[in-house]
């Protein structure tokens, strides 16, 4: 393990997640600028200055709040493929990222933690991976806000292992590319991202779990936009005439089984998922998720929604629908089977950070999947956050020691591996 110098003046991996987390970054869904929100540039303009101090000098920040830098190889490794370490800067926006006040909860027993504020909790009986964490200092935000552990903990780990090469530059490895980016809790995240001109031959995204996970599958994601046709007039002179579209939303809402459901499924299992409704008399739109593990699944997905829809309106003659379905993401394990030494090094690389390592997956996707369909392989690593996007979001120190130490061994796996 790369030791940090007692006296080094660079601050630690906690104090940078906690200079991380108070600075709001949140994401915004109805934005048509990129990237959404114009502060995620401040906590990018920080991370530049980060890592020119660690003597990566060529970091930027673009037009785009993509920020990249460049740790040349040691001495006689050169020769060894580039690998990179992606983690995103925003925040999820359903769930208010401003006035974070990070809250430490040391030598965690057991049993609920109380948040200070809003008389919120943390159910152990919820969040059993808690129980892997006793003894240890567990992070959550005061009740107000989310904690932003997703993803600014990758971040902090990111820049604390940049640290420890810094510290110890006898220690040898191959070239490592670094990306920041924004909007990927709203989808975006690497919309404009130039994965050839980056030049890394694999990535890790730095945004998963429990201590051990490296996860190479994600969900198939397809959305559906089913805009249902009334017919609009006076109410006062309707009778036998109008159709209310919001009506008809409605009934084809409440047909929609809970079989299928997010709120009843899980492991493997895919979704319909219901995420929004907007209109008037004339035409109500409804917006649904699709996400399967297997491509083949979403199109049966996508012809049940339809079939739901036709059943609401030949419950009221005279009404229509229209439906669009748009492609989001794919199961990014189709372009890692290309590139198995992406997931066989990182997975060493767990064995030799002390821990068991876990083949997970994700009930969701990350800029990885994206990355992964454009060239780039690029498995999800832990970063230690847990029951991210709410207010009792939490993550346990000893989680981001572990992601970083394992980071460190990636380099080192791939460094041995390919010199």
């Amino acid at each position: 393990m790369l030791e940090r110098k007692p006296d080094s003046p660079f601050p630690g991996l906690v104090d940078r997640f906690v200079t991380y987390a108070k600075i709001h970054t949140t994401s915004a869904e109805d934005s048509d600028t990129y990237p959404s929100t114009l502060r995620q540039f401040d906590l990018a303009r920080l991370l530049v200055d980060e890592l020119k101090d660690l003597g990566l000098s060529d970091a930027a920040v673009d037009d785009h709040c993509y920020v990249t830098a460049n740790l040349p190889a040691s001495p006689g490794r050169e020769k060894v493929p580039a690998i990179a370490f992606i983690s995103h800067m925003d925040t999820y926006p359903e769930v208010s990222g401003e006035n974070v006040v990070p809250t430490f909860h040391e030598d965690y027993q057991g049993g609920n933690i109380d948040l200070p504020n809003n008389d919120k909790k943390i159910v152990a009986a919820e969040n059993p991976y808690l129980q892997e964490c006793l003894g240890e200092t567990i992070i959550t935000a005061d009740g107000t806000t989310l904690l932003g552990a997703d993803d600014k903990a990758g971040i902090a780990e990111i820049l604390e292992a940049l640290t420890r090469i810094h510290e110890n530059p006898d220690w040898q490895h191959g070239p490592v590319k670094i990306a920041f980016t924004p909007d990927e809790e709203v989808g975006a995240g690497v919309k404009h991202f130039d994965v050839k001109k980056f030049g890394a031959t694999v990535a890790y995204t730095m945004d998963g779990g429990r201590r051990g996970e490296i996860e190479d599958e994600t969900f198939c994601a397809d959305s559906a936009l089913v805009t249902f046709v009334g017919r609009d007039i006076h109410p006062g002179y309707a009778k036998d005439k109008m159709i209310p579209s919001v009506k008809l939303a409605g009934i084809f809402l409440e047909s929609l089984p809970r079989e299928g459901a997010p709120e009843s499924t899980e492991g493997k299992e895919g979704y319909i998922h219901p995420i929004g409704i907007k209109g008037n008399t004339s035409e109500t739109e409804v917006t649904l998720l699709i996400r399967d593990f297997e491509l083949a699944e979403l199109g049966p997905k996508a012809e049940m929604i339809r079939e739901y829809a036709e059943k609401t309106c030949a419950k009221w003659p005279g009404s229509s629908f229209r439906m669009e379905i748009k492609e989001y993401y794919r199961n990014m394990k189709y372009d890692l089977e290309k590139e198995p030494r992406a997931m066989a090094y990182a997975l060493e690389a767990v064995k030799r950070a002390g821990i068991e390592p876990v083949q997970g997956s994700i009930r969701g996707g990350t800029d990885g999947s994206t990355l992964s369909a454009k060239g780039l392989p690029t498995p999800n690593v832990f970063t230690g956050e847990q029951d991210f996007h709410g207010y009792g979001e939490w993550i346990c120190v000893k989680d981001m020691e572990l992601a970083t130490e394992t980071l460190l061994r990636i380099i080192e796996v791939w460094c041995e591996k390919e010199s």
